[in-house]
């Protein structure tokens, strides 16, 4: 969600126990802007928060003009202090998978991959490298899994030019309140799947300058998700329940939306059999 409009998104999350404290609130108020600056990106992010055992990493997220090209991400353990995260690897995001429980709340916490995956530590060992695998590391990929499975957006929010960029669209005032309540009406924000599968009689009906996103709809399990009209029913809640602790909000009729993570960093590998 947008960090200039912080506060007054998180209060239109907070029916599902999301929030930040005041102290965090303030904090982020004053470090974010700073983190624009620094780091000269056009907008900023705050994208949530997990929590670890003894501690907590705050997320970031810095967008360039592109609006769907790489993202750089920064943790903080106090909403002051900003540390940029190394962009996610292929590998980085195979051995997150293997690791399983609860984060720790130290960046710099190592864990032992010969006691999780032998043969994920026999590979490292035989190409030179350690078989280990720091809780920054783990951080990264977690948070692109997350973006990657459930940052979504409203349709027409954004649109592609004819060179391919992504940016938003000056003419979306948000969506009515009856597509609103649909799944179809919301995108992945990241590199289609299901779009270049789509044969070209499906494909005809599209708007490629805004059709150009995986819709909701053909989400695996399907009934992972859950919509909900909350604030006397003018604002409409989609909330993960692959990654619990995943809320997008939308103000139907407005410019108004976004998500937030406040979770511990673990899929619900159990949903399939709470369905």
């Amino acid at each position: 969600m947008e960090a200039l409009s912080l506060s007054a998104a998180l209060a239109l999350v907070a029916g599902g126990g999301a929030g930040l404290s005041p102290e965090r609130r303030a904090a982020l108020a004053v470090s974010l802007p700073l983190v624009q600056r620094d780091y000269r990106f056009e907008r900023v992010w705050f994208w949530g928060c997990i929590q670890g055992v003894r501690g907590a990493y705050y997320i970031a997220e810095g967008l360039g003009p592109d609006r769907t090209g790489p993202r750089s991400r920064l943790y903080s353990l106090n909403c002051l202090d900003w540390s940029l995260l190394t962009p996610a690897t292929k590998e980085m995001l195979a051995l997150a998978e293997q690791v399983k429980g609860r984060f720790q709340g130290d960046p710099s916490f190592e864990y032992n991959l010969a006691e999780i995956n032998a043969e994920a530590a026999a590979r490292l060992i035989e190409s030179g490298k350690e078989p280990v695998m720091k809780e920054e590391a783990r951080l990264t990929a977690t948070i692109e899994q997350i973006d990657r499975a459930v940052g979504i957006v409203p349709r027409g929010a954004f649109v592609k030019t004819p060179l391919g960029s992504v940016h938003e669209n000056r003419h979306f005032e948000g969506l009515s309140l009856v597509e609103a309540k649909k799944l179809s009406s919301y995108f992945h924000f990241t590199e289609p799947v299901n779009l270049k599968n789509k044969t070209l009689l499906e494909k005809a009906d599209l708007d490629p300058s805004t059709d150009f996103l995986d819709s909701l709809e053909h989400d695996i399990p399907r009934e992972s998700w859950s919509i909900q009209l909350e604030k006397g029913g003018t604002v409409v809640v989609l909330r993960s329940l692959l990654w619990l602790g995943l809320t997008f909000y939308h103000v139907p009729m407005t410019k108004q939306f976004g998500y937030v993570y406040f979770g511990t960093g673990e899929k619900n590998l159990d949903l399939p059999f709470m369905l």
